[in-house]
C-alpha cells in the first residue's frame, strides 16, 4: 500500500534510485518495463511513496550499470533496515521535519554543525531551547511547545553514542554572549556546553570576535555523514522552515562551507579555555 507520508529517509532512498536510473540514461518508462513493472510504480518508489525490496534494488543497480558496491549496500540497508525510534512518539504531535532530523542524526557516521544564530540543539538546555522556542511568532501552544522542548533534549542521543558518531559544533562568540533568557539560564547553557565537550567523540570549537576575515554569520547549518559521502545531508533553517539538502554540487558546496568555518574557529582546548573566560564574566 502507497505510504500517506513518506519520511524524508525514505524519499530520498527514491532520489537515489531516480539519480542513478538518470545517469544511466533511461526513462521512468523504460526502466520500469526492464524491472517488469508499471510506470507508477517506478513513480511511487522514486517518489518514496512505495517501498523497494533488496532484490529489486539489486537488480535496479543491475540494469543501471551501478559498480558502486558501497553505495548499493548503502541503498539497500535504508531501504530495508527499519527503525522505530524515540521520535515516533512524537508523529502527530510536532511537524514531520523534527522527526525527519532526528531519524537523519540517528543513522549518520558523524555530525557537524556551525552555530552562528543560537547554540546548536544538541548542546542546548531545557531552559535554553525553552526560551528559544517560546520567541516564536505566533506563539506556540504549551503544549506543542514543550513537545519541541522534550524533543530537543531528547536529540542529545547523537551525543551519547560512545564515539561511534562523532559531533562537532563550532560557535561563534555572538552565540555564547547572547542571552535569550537571564544570567542564570546563559550560565547553565555554558556549562552545557563545556561539560559536553569534555566526553570521548565531541568536539566544541569557538569562533572569537577577534578572528579576522570572517564573513560567515549566516553559515549556520547540520551536516550529517552518510554510510557513504554521497549519501551525505545537510539540514539548513530557512525563513519559511529548515530543508534538507542532498544534491552533490550543494553538498561539495556545504562541505567547503563547513571547512571555511571551522578553519576560522579556535582548537578544541583553547575553545574550552575561551568559555571559561566567559562564564566568568558573566
Amino acid at each position: 500500500m502507497p505510504r500517506k507520508q513518506p519520511t524524508a529517509r525514505q524519499q530520498r532512498l527514491g532520489r537515489e534510485l531516480r539519480r542513478l536510473r538518470e545517469a544511466a540514461g533511461l526513462t521512468a518508462r523504460q526502466a520500469a518495463g526492464q524491472l517488469g513493472v508499471i510506470s507508477v510504480t517506478m513513480s511511487q518508489i522514486e517518489s518514496g511513496v512505495a517501498g523497494v525490496s533488496e532484490a529489486r534494488i539489486r537488480r535496479m543497480a543491475a540494469q543501471y550499470a551501478c559498480e558502486d558496491a558501497e553505495l548499493i549496500d548503502a541503498l539497500v540497508e535504508m531501504a530495508t533496515i527499519r527503525v522505530d525510534g524515540w521520535w515516533e512518539e512524537y508523529r502527530e504531535l510536532l511537524p514531520p521535519s523534527f522527526l525527519d532530523l532526528a531519524e537523519l542524526e540517528h543513522h549518520a557516521s558523524f555530525v557537524q554543525e556551525a552555530g552562528t544564530t543560537h547554540v546548536t540543539g544538541p548542546l542546548q538546555t531545557e531552559d535554553y531551547a525553552r526560551a528559544v522556542f517560546a520567541y516564536w511568532r505566533p506563539e506556540l501552544p504549551a503544549d506543542e511547545l514543550e513537545a519541541r522542548v522534550a524533543h530537543r533534549m531528547k536529540r542529545k542521543a547523537v551525543l551519547g553514542r560512545n564515539g561511534e558518531c562523532p559531533y562537532t559544533a563550532v560557535l561563534h562568540e555572538s552565540v555564547l554572549r547572547t542571552r535569550v533568557a537571564d544570567r542564570r539560564v546563559a550560565c547553565a547553557q555554558l556549562d552545557e556546553i563545556l561539560g559536553q565537550s569534555e566526553r570521548p567523540g565531541i568536539t566544541v570549537r569557538v569562533i572569537p570576535f577577534r578572528v579576522d576575515g570572517f564573513a560567515g554569520a549566516s553559515a549556520a547549518l547540520l551536516y550529517a555523514g552518510g554510510r557513504v559521502p554521497a549519501l551525505d545531508t545537510v539540514q539548513k533553517d530557512t525563513p519559511s522552515g529548515s530543508g534538507f539538502v542532498d544534491a552533490a554540487a550543494q553538498l561539495q558546496s556545504m562541505r567547503t562551507l563547513f571547512r571555511k568555518v571551522e578553519s576560522a574557529s579556535l582548537e578544541p582546548a583553547p575553545s574550552r579555555d575561551f568559555i571559561h573566560r566567559l562564564a566568568k564574566e558573566l
